[in-house]
């Protein structure tokens, strides 16, 4: 399968040395990921489902890529991959459904899915968990359901918690609330989240899946999706502990 290498001329000028120097075989499944966490999200929603995803970080936090060093990261890349030395794992993607004023759509999400505000004015959200109304009206900016993994993204820069990326859970965060002052909470994998978007026309609202942005929005319904699992490769040495506190906690 062909590397999906970013824009970024780091990325363009490793994967030419990695390429002149030879890549030794792969599994026909693994995909070469250089470039950021926004290359990595393309890449999977782009590449559907059979696919393992191994990156290699030439963005800023790259938190869902492998480290290269800044000297001999060709060699170095190249006798991981020779040697196959990196393990797989499996982790939750976020399976949306919303209704617009225009249709319904469908979404999967690797990071996050959120209702945020379409215009000058709040939104005014009903929120349910499990069939229970959590909010009967929240007033708010938006609020947001991730994955553990985007739990150290837009979730953890709205107050959310980070969460260790090999738990399973989901995570759910409002964008400066008004009214209630709805703390961040941490749901079980099983959870089912269902968000009404009350007064549309005056107070418009879309959704966001992984960056992708859809307007008038009226509700959505987010719960994670375990057959839709997405498996992404980690070199041996790749420390998830270590990973989240230097480069989300200790930044």
């Amino acid at each position: 399968m062909q590397p999906v290498v970013s824009r970024s001329a780091r990325a363009q000028t490793f994967a030419r040395a990695l390429e002149a120097a030879g890549l030794p075989p792969l599994p026909p499944e693994l995909c070469l990921v250089l470039g950021g966490d926004g290359t990595m999200l393309q890449a999977i929603h782009a590449g559907g489902s059979g696919t393992t995803w191994l990156g290699l970080n030439f963005g800023n936090l790259g938190f869902l890529m492998n480290d290269v060093p800044t000297s001999g990261g060709v060699e170095f890349v190249q006798s991981r991959l020779a040697d196959r030395a990196w393990k797989t794992h499996l982790f939750p993607r976020l399976a949306m459904t919303a209704e617009t004023a225009h249709a319904d759509i469908t979404g999967l999400a690797v990071n996050d899915v959120y209702v945020e505000r379409q215009s000058g004015h709040t939104c005014h959200l009903r929120v349910w968990v499990d069939g229970s109304v959590l909010a009967d009206r929240l007033t708010c900016d938006g609020i947001i359901v991730a994955t553990p993994l985007g739990s150290t993204a837009y979730s953890f820069s709205a107050g959310g918690s980070a969460s260790h990326p090999l738990t399973r859970s989901v995570h759910l965060t409002a964008i400066c609330p008004h009214a209630p002052k709805l703390a961040p909470i941490v749901l079980p994998e099983s959870a089912s989240v269902r968000i009404e978007v009350l007064d549309p026309v005056r107070r418009p609202a879309r959704v966001v899946v992984d960056g992708v942005a859809r307007e008038d929005v009226r509700g959505v319904q987010v719960a994670a999706h375990p057959s839709e699992d997405v498996s992404l490769a980690f070199f041996n040495e790749h420390d998830f502990t270590r990973t989240l506190l230097h480069k989300v906690l200790r930044r």
